[in-house]
């Protein structure tokens, strides 16, 4: 019997319609639009707007056209694997929540939590699942409202992040064709540089975390950039020598979009001509979790049956990964 491989068979995304562009943050923070640009790629991001909207509202509308464009009904879902950094609540977890919102019934499943890196890290999670024959079609979705934890007083981090969500399909392939290889890394060392100070069990909220503003994102650039830069390169030109692949050989790169300077030295350190480089950092900013699917969702229609297709990402913890997979459709 020929070896299963877990392919993506259907892929969706949603943005918010709120669009928060470089000028009108030069409004609320000491900053300009020249400034994001030269040193992001960044212009505009998204921002989920409305009482009461979290993560899953976004990944509801990701998961619904995900199974209208596949044809297939919630019911038939075996798991979902949700990544995000920004889950509705503390508990339960918001697989169990989106779950409910799309109507699969039959689905059990958790979420991840590898900050930029939870695609990827989902990605390899659910393939488990789809190549032990235990499963027939696995949702994986991936996705933040980076909005909930942004301070708009902190020009270092506000004009980096924004929200939207992604989804794939994962189902059973006997042609050769899906998630090929993965390598996944982590480094617990990187938490000083990039982390939220208060709201988890080692500092719960208090009047004085809220005041003190320690629960936001808080970052030191330049050293998650020196991070980034060299091992989200580095692991994915390891995935390339591991499997013998050449520059030539990849169809496309899709890269986590946290900065388009980042980007570029992944792509360089492959060997990969720019025109084969997914990119949308420059409307979407970094939506964490959600960068990597919402590139391949917008990228779907360029996607051949048969590509060789590398993905990347870095992020908090820190965590770092590539996947190496062969497009299914």
């Amino acid at each position: 019997m020929s070896k299963i491989h877990a392919a993506i068979t259907a892929v969706h995304g949603y943005a918010p319609d709120y669009v928060l562009t470089n000028k009108e943050l030069e409004s609320m923070v000491d900053t300009t639009d020249e400034w994001i640009t030269t040193r992001t790629g960044i212009k505009e991001r998204r921002i989920l707007k409305g009482e009461g909207l979290g993560t899953t509202d976004m990944a509801m509308h990701a998961v619904n056209g995900l199974l209208e464009k596949r044809g297939i009904s919630a019911e038939e879902i075996d798991m979902i694997v949700f990544c995000t950094t920004t889950p509705d609540l503390s508990f339960p977890a918001s697989a169990n929540i989106l779950g409910e919102k799309v109507g699969a019934k039959n689905a059990w499943g958790y979420d991840v939590q590898a900050a930029c890196s939870g695609f990827i890290y989902g990605l390899t999670i659910g393939s488990q699942f789809i190549e032990t024959g235990k499963h027939q079609k696995v949702l994986v979705v991936a996705g933040d409202k980076m909005s909930s934890i942004i301070d708009y007083t902190d020009r270092t981090t506000c004009i980096i992040f924004g929200d939207g969500c992604g989804a794939v399909l994962l189902e059973p392939n006997h042609e050769g064709l899906g998630v090929i290889d993965s390598i996944l890394r982590s480094d617990g060392s990187g938490i000083k540089h990039l982390h939220q100070k208060a709201g988890g069990s080692v500092k719960p909220a208090t009047h004085e975390t809220i005041d003190n503003r320690e629960h936001y994102v808080y970052q030191e650039g330049q050293a998650v950039f020196k991070f980034a830069v060299t091992n989200m390169a580095d692991v994915a030109a390891e995935i390339m020598d591991r499997n013998q692949l050449t520059a030539d050989d990849v169809a496309w790169l899709v890269p986590h979009q946290a900065n388009k300077r980042i980007i570029d030295a992944t792509a360089n350190r492959m060997g990969v001509g720019s025109d084969k480089v997914m990119i949308n950092i420059e409307r979407y900013g970094n939506t964490t979790n959600g960068t990597i699917p919402l590139c391949l969702w917008e990228w779907e229609d360029k996607l051949k049956k048969g590509d060789n297709v590398v993905l990347a990402a870095f992020g908090g913890g820190f965590t770092w990964g590539s996947v190496y997979l062969k497009w299914a459709y």
